[in-house]
Parts: C-alpha cells; structure tokens; sequence
C-alpha cells in the first residue's frame, strides 16, 4: 500500500535512471540527524538504534526507526504532547496581548 506521497512505497534496492534518489535520501538524512540530536539530547538515543535514512522506490526520503520499545515510543509521545500543550499555550499568550 502506498499513501498519496509515496511514503509507504518500498525501499529502492534496484536503482532506476532518472530517479532522484539522492536528493531524497539527503533529505531524509537531514531529517534523521535533526531527530538523532533531539533524541541525544533527551537521552533517548539508545532507545532508537535503527534510527537511519533511507529512500523510495520513487526517490522520496523516509526515516527509518527501526525496532523501538514501547515505553521509548510512551515517552517521546509525552514528550510530544508536552511540547504541543506549551506551543499551543504560548501561541494563545501572543493572541490575548494583540
């Protein structure tokens, strides 16, 4: 099954001509990097050993997390949550003060 962007395509193992595939996997990898130090940061680096860039058979960059706990996926969910209550609230203290 694949999504409208071709997230869910498979992996390139064979590579065809013509298929960007290293501007995805450049993206990809950028966004892995900015997640492997976010997760360093919070200690939870060890939790996600697959982390890893990939890329599709459409030339799309994936992220890849490999095998992960449940309770490392629990606490980045917090984690996430935490972060969107502040962001949310901040974002509602700048709209009172206009």
């Amino acid at each position: 099954m694949t999504d409208p962007r071709g997230v869910c395509a498979k992996r390139a193992e064979a590579l065809v001509p013509g298929v960007p595939y290293v501007r995805g996997w450049s993206a990809a990898k950028q966004g892995a990097d900015a997640l492997a130090g976010q997760l360093q940061a919070l200690g939870l680096d060890a939790d996600f050993p697959g982390l890893r860039a990939d890329v599709n058979i459409n030339g799309d960059g994936i992220v890849c997390l490999g095998a992960v706990r449940p309770e490392a996926v629990q606490l980045l969910v917090r984690l996430l949550e935490t972060g969107l209550t502040a962001e949310m609230a901040l974002e509602s203290n700048r709209t009172e003060a206009a």
